[in-house]
């Protein structure tokens, strides 16, 4: 269950600055960070999160299932419908312009219905490691200047963030180069996104299939700012089962002092990972066959530190067309919904 959180002690304006010039070290010709338009102080005390989570009423889901209804596919319909009504997140990629105004529609909508939305930060300086489909922001400074837009348009509106997927596990395989700038960016934005004394803050640490030393793991999400988090969120966009994320996640709160929290992404676990590295010549973490959808978001999970079951990913959005004819990251792939929800019923 989610608790109250606690009330913080200041966040000094030592830390902070400490971590800024740590991050700007060695980067001469680049401008000073600009001025927060949300400002980083005292960390106060989030209200009481509403304890149903938001789901956005014109979600593809739902538009989707509304065409099939018109055609007369009744069966497709109620397997999008599915989805349609469950709450699921909204990412933030750095295309929003302006991202304050994104953030402060969306959370407005969440407020007026009494629910939590849950919004994802992905748009940290080479997100994705030189990898296909590398995005995020052009310069530290840059995303500075847009994770303090992000924290302005919370407002003082309870949400949950799920801050930057893949940044710390990729740390720890060794990715970016500058590795130390990575976490002074996660510690600035952790800071920055607490000071709004309503957001939760998750930073992710990524799968179990992906970084075995969970000490090493432990060690990265303490340098990224957890503690002064609320915890950190595992699964994310991936599909490995919730028992064995819940395993997990407790092992690396355990190297952490046995006190952080974790969320999980259930959105597509609900048949587990696929069974081999590969499907069809393209890794298996890509559009796999066979995976159902998840258990349903709540925020009383129950198992020990667990704070909410959440769909972070979006069912029937791509991961990549990782093979002929696949949609793009991010596209929505209707059929792929459709399989997801007949898988799970």
């Amino acid at each position: 269950m989610l608790p109250p959180r606690p009330l913080l002690a200041r966040q000094s304006a030592v830390t902070v600055g400490a971590a800024l010039a740590l991050l700007l070290s060695g980067c001469g010709a680049e401008p000073k960070p600009p001025a927060p338009t949300a400002p980083v102080g005292p960390q106060v005390s989030a209200p009481p999160l509403p304890p149903v989570f938001y789901v956005d009423p014109d979600n593809p889901a739902a538009q989707e299932a509304a065409r099939r209804s018109q055609q007369g596919r009744a069966e497709d319909a109620a397997l999008l419908n599915e989805i349609a009504t469950r709450p699921t997140a909204k990412w933030l990629t750095g295309e929003e312009d302006p991202v304050r105004d994104e953030v402060d529609g969306f959370l407005q909508e969440a407020y007026l219905a009494g629910q939590t939305p849950v919004l994802v930060a992905h748009n940290v300086p080479d997100r994705n490691c030189g990898r296909e489909e590398t995005g995020g922001a052009a310069s530290a400074v840059e995303y500075q200047r847009w994770i303090r837009d992000v924290a302005s348009g919370v407002n003082g509106r309870p949400v949950i963030v799920i801050l930057e997927p893949g940044a710390v596990p990729d740390a720890v395989d060794g990715c970016p180069r500058d590795v130390g700038g990575r976490f002074a960016l996660l510690r600035d934005a952790v800071a920055v996104l607490r000071s709004t004394g309503s957001a939760r803050v998750y930073i992710d640490a990524g799968h179990p299939a992906w970084i075995r030393d969970v000490g090493a793991l432990a060690a990265a999400l303490r340098k990224a700012g957890v503690t002064e988090a609320d915890g950190f969120a595992l699964n994310v966009a991936n599909f490995v089962g919730t028992d064995e994320n819940v395993r997990y996640g407790q092992q690396i709160s355990d190297k952490l002092g046995g006190k952080s929290r974790f969320v999980i992404d259930t959105s597509r676990n609900g048949n587990g990972a696929y069974p081999a590295a590969t499907v069809n010549g393209a890794p298996s973490w890509c559009n796999p066959p066979g995976r159902a959808l998840g258990e349903e978001p709540t925020a009383d999970p129950g198992p020990d530190r667990v704070d909410a079951l959440l769909w972070i990913k979006y069912p029937g959005e791509s991961d990549s067309d990782c093979r002929p004819g696949e949609p793009e990251s991010g596209e929505w792939w209707p059929e792929y919904a459709l399989g997801l929800a007949r898988k799970a019923r």
